[in-house]
């Protein structure tokens, strides 16, 4: 994909993994499964001859103040005599654990500091910085899912796109990331141990940061 040329949102798309992948499920703590992450690095990217874009990986655990500190990152680089390795990530890839995403998108307002609880205290300053780390050709990438709450399941998605549109991005596509794999005409359901029941997939939201002259 180059965003220099997606001036539309592109139509919702789901991932499956190749039959033949032993590790369907994502590992303990993780909202993406390895084969996803590659995939990402790899035909997301619209890189020549598949190579691998560069991608820091960060998770996201809590949004109190002093967030950045006790996130970990996971840098993918690309080969070291490649043109433009040494440079920032081109994707900024944030996997957001479903304990810290607002309870019901429905109950809250979408207008920057207007935003209670976590979302006046995290969110908002999270894509302002990334939107200044991000060169202009990069995407910022968020995996998440739903998790239960009073045994119902929620769907922040519409509550983070507007957050990050206010800061200043772009909303490109939601790719569906399915746990499980295709056995012949069937598919197996490769599910977390951690998950919320029902859960099957993990959503993946793709925006681009806008560039003013």
């Amino acid at each position: 994909m180059s965003n220099s040329t997606t001036s539309h949102p592109l139509p919702t798309t789901v991932w499956f993994p190749d039959s033949d992948e032993l590790n369907a499920a994502p590992i303990p703590g993780a909202v993406l499964p390895a084969w996803a992450l590659d995939k990402i690095r790899t035909d997301f990217a619209g890189r020549p001859a598949r190579r691998p874009a560069r991608l820091l990986k960060i998770a996201i655990r809590d949004t109190a103040p002093g967030m950045d500190a006790r996130i970990p990152t996971s840098p993918f680089t690309t080969p070291a005599g490649e043109r433009g390795g040494t440079k920032g990530p081109s994707i900024l890839l944030a996997e957001l654990h479903p304990d810290t995403l607002p309870a019901s998108a429905d109950e809250l307002p979408v207008g920057g500091s207007e935003m209670p609880g976590a979302l006046e205290d995290g969110w908002p300053g999270f894509f302002h910085r990334a939107h200044r780390l991000l060169p202009d050709d990069g995407f910022l990438l968020m995996a998440t899912r739903q998790r239960r709450d009073g045994g119902r399941l929620t769907d922040p998605l519409g509550t983070l796109i507007a957050c990050a549109r206010t800061a200043g991005f772009r909303y490109l596509q939601h790719i569906v990331v399915v746990y499980g794999r295709p056995v012949g005409d069937r598919l197996v359901p490769a599910l977390p141990a951690y998950a919320s029941r029902g859960v099957a997939h993990c959503d993946l939201i793709a925006l681009t940061a806008i560039r003013h002259a």
